[in-house]
């Protein structure tokens, strides 16, 4: 099979779309035909090895998968004996460990849901960790209830565009955060009201919020924790800014100091994969109230100049890398 090889770390150029051996799975496993991956930070992360600290992790000196890729959608091909909820020729779509960037990918069953019929295999390989990032941040660290007011700072980017739609299927009204030439999107998936960070500090909005979902870390947390009610919630997610080291760890540590002697609630936020909130992204997309925002396309051929687009930081939804149409 053909794969998008990192032999090392560095800038996308160390990518090599290689002749590979197709993956053989296990009796837990289930053998997809990858259609579609999206990039994320993440993979990104794991391309230049920064923060060093991932390496501990995924390689001292080198990858130790030399596939990345983390977000799929795709045919089964194969199952091992033990998997039940799935057979050859159903349409999956998950987040794996890694090999996603490649015709074919080995994944668990619990790391798959089945992709919803609304949608192409593109839209489903942008969902999984955005999506459930969003999910999770919003619902389970951020307790956002009906009613409530959200802001969200990233709200164009790849959680972001998840976030709002989110955030609106859950009653709030939401006010989102983005750059001039993102407001247009922004307001299309559900945006109640559009801060254009290049006009306006949106820190000005002293006390009006219930939740914020920080997706940036452009402010500090100090400041940040000013545009919410007393006895609001600050999230923020864990790809917010750090060093060449350590990464966001000095960033999570800003964040719990900030809230060490405050009334509101400041949380840094990791996602936890579940095939229970893939399904309940499945069903926002079922009831109307989800679509994925897809800015750019790329083939399998030029994924290296996908995640160099990621990697600039500067996307409107997400990019995804069509492996097969």
């Amino acid at each position: 099979m053909h794969a998008l090889v990192q032999p090392e770390y560095g800038s996308p150029d160390v990518m090599r779309l290689e002749e590979v051996e197709t993956p053989t799975i296990g009796d837990d496993d289930v053998l997809v035909r990858v259609h579609a991956a999206s990039v994320c930070k993440g993979d990104v992360h794991l391309l230049t090895g920064k923060p060093y600290l991932v390496r501990l992790g995924f390689g001292l000196r080198r990858p130790k998968h030399r596939i990345a890729g983390q977000n799929v959608a795709g045919t089964v091909e194969a199952v091992g004996r033990n998997v039940t909820a799935m057979k050859p020729g159903d349409e999956v779509y998950g987040q794996v460990t890694c090999g996603g960037f490649a015709e074919y990918v080995r994944a668990r069953e619990s790391e798959l849901a089945p992709k919803s019929t609304r949608l192409t295999f593109e839209q489903a390989a942008a969902m999984p960790d955005s999506g459930m990032t969003a999910l999770q941040a919003l619902r389970d660290a951020g307790r956002l209830r009906a009613g409530q007011r959200v802001l969200i700072n990233g709200a164009s980017g790849g959680v972001g565009s998840f976030a709002v739609p989110i955030a609106k299927s859950m009653g709030a009204e939401v006010t989102a955060v983005c750059s001039t030439r993102h407001v247009d999107k922004v307001r299309s998936i559900g945006a109640d009201e559009v801060v254009d960070y290049t006009k306006e500090d949106f820190t000005r909005q002293t006390g009006r919020f219930d939740v914020m979902l920080d997706l940036v870390g452009n402010r500090s947390p100090s400041a940040c924790k000013q545009v919410l009610k007393p006895t609001g919630t600050y999230v923020s997610s864990a790809g917010s800014p750090g060093g060449q080291w350590i990464g966001p760890i000095v960033w999570i540590m800003k964040v719990l100091l900030a809230g060490a002697f405050a009334s509101q609630k400041m949380k840094p936020f990791l996602t936890q994969p579940r095939r229970e909130d893939l399904i309940a992204l499945n069903d926002l997309v079922e009831a109307n109230a989800l679509l994925p925002v897809i800015e750019q396309e790329y083939s399998l051929r030029d994924a290296a100049e996908a995640m160099r687009h990621v990697a600039e930081g500067h996307a409107q939804g997400k990019t995804v890398i069509v492996v097969r149409r």
